[in-house]
């Protein structure tokens, strides 16, 4: 994407088309036909993801399965689904190798579309393709040219069923991708999370500050996204107070923990509201089916001396996303485990290691299986700077229109579609989008380059290993 573009949605994602041939390719199947490197495809075979980590006691078993329930769970009006949404259930978004994972290759919002009476799809059928990745949306900026950056749903409830009287019209979708106004977000995977969320704060920072004449030399700076209260710029922000933490989790690294970033799904991709998010964000009152918040505490029936009660299920989804196990990487698939070593070593030589660290180190846990672990996750948890051909114009936290966290690659090797838009399933495009003016990681992409082309299957081989 060239300067002029630089809020703007690429061709490939106004197009909203992928074709499904590109998606999927066995790299079992994957022969060399000529000596230009190439992605070898989806990695075959089983998931290797999905249940929980190992070490864990039968209460926190039992507990992730709880929470694994809740989050297979499709929900609907009576549920308070709605008034407006982007999908109806935390599975729905997240299925790709596994449940807890990504974009799928058949993107389940054309029949959510499809449901409701009648169809909603007309409107969204720019960007919303049975063969392009789930999308959220987001408009850059508010009619009067200020920053926005808040979710902007989908769907509505209207003409589902238990919606009768709620008559919401869809945003203009067109128009905002006419004024070049919208940019598209894909589910990240939450593989290994709780392992994520252990990290101390401690730990990223000395991650940041190691080899730093390396990276200083290749231009990578790469920051923490810090909450300070007041200083938060989104459409509909999360303020995480005066306490200055780290965040982690979200595409720019906006939320600080589990049980914030299930809450704030529930509320923005489902509409669903919680103790910890209690309004609606739609207020139309001929749409308000609940007149309390959706997800609480039952207290009429806990027992307060015995602690009987039920978590609700904001907390089951943060608890099935902590306990769950991070991706299994292969060790001889794609390419075999000579060249999958080999790529390792080059991705190392050529500076990726340097923002997607390889491994960082859990601290003390009320969870054995959480304390003191290596966790395997190839990101660094900073945000950087990605240039102009990644810039999404939006602000989270401290980090602004050009900046992302750097994306967790653990297991890569079973994801459909790239970069925070899905804009491509082909994963050395997704190299090269990294290199840009002011990206950086040009630097390193040029390094990627520079590499014969039996260096670079190598690299692409390990990368599709993990």
């Amino acid at each position: 994407m060239n300067r002029k573009l630089l809020y703007a949605v690429p061709a490939v994602v106004l197009a909203g088309f992928i074709p499904l041939e590109s998606q999927i390719v066995s790299s079992q199947s994957f022969q060399h036909s000529s000596s230009r490197a190439r992605d070898p495809g989806v990695r075959g075979g089983a998931a290797g993801a999905g249940g929980h980590i190992a070490g864990l006691t039968y209460n926190e078993i039992k507990f992730f399965e709880l929470g694994l329930e809740d989050f297979k769970e499709v929900e609907n009006v009576a549920d308070g689904l709605g008034p407006r949404m982007n999908l109806d259930g935390c599975g729905s978004c997240h299925s790709q190798p596994a449940i807890g994972g990504t974009s799928p290759a058949v993107n389940p919002q054309v029949a959510f579309a499809n449901a409701a009476t009648p169809s909603q799809l007309p409107a969204v059928a720019a960007f919303i393709r049975v063969d392009g990745p789930i999308r959220e949306t987001r408009l850059v900026k508010n009619p009067d040219g200020t920053p926005d950056g808040g979710v902007t749903n989908t769907f509505t409830i209207t003409g589902r069923e238990g919606a009768a009287g709620c008559n919401l019209a869809q945003h203009d979708f067109a128009k905002e991708i006419a004024n070049r106004n919208i940019i598209f977000r894909i589910p990240s995977p939450v593989f290994g999370a709780g392992l994520i969320e252990q990290i101390p704060d401690s730990a990223i920072l000395a991650n940041q500050s190691a080899n730093s004449g390396q990276k200083s030399a290749l231009g990578i700076r790469g920051r923490p996204n810090v909450f300070v209260s007041g200083r938060t710029i989104s459409g509909f922000p999360n303020r995480n107070g005066n306490d200055g933490t780290i965040t982690r989790f979200g595409w720019k690294a906006q939320n600080v923990s589990l049980l914030l970033f299930s809450g704030e799904a529930y509320n923005v991709e489902m509409g669903i509201t919680s103790e910890l998010f209690q309004n609606e964000r739609e207020q139309d009152p001929a749409c308000q089916f609940a007149t309390v918040p959706n997800d609480t505490q039952d207290f009429a029936n806990a027992d307060p001396v015995k602690l009987t009660s039920s978590p609700i299920a904001i907390q089951n989804f943060a608890n099935f996303q902590r306990f769950l196990a991070p991706p299994t990487p292969s060790s001889d698939t794609p390419g075999g485990a000579t060249s999958i070593a080999r790529g390792k070593s080059q991705f190392v030589s050529v500076g990726c290691a340097l923002c997607h660290t390889p491994t960082l180190k859990t601290g003390n846990s009320t969870v054995a299986a959480l304390r003191n672990k290596d966790v395997n996750l190839f990101s660094d948890l900073l945000v950087h700077d990605m240039g102009v051909g990644l810039a999404d114009g939006v602000s989270q936290g401290q980090a602004g229109p050009r900046e992302f966290r750097t994306s967790p690659l653990w297991g890569l090797g079973k994801r459909i579609f790239f970069l925070h838009d899905g804009r491509t399933s082909d994963l050395e495009v997704a190299i090269q989008a990294h290199r840009s003016d002011g990206s950086e990681a040009n630097a390193v992409v040029r390094n990627f380059n520079n590499l014969r082309e039996s260096q670079k299957q190598d690299v692409l081989n390990f990368l599709r290993s993990l």
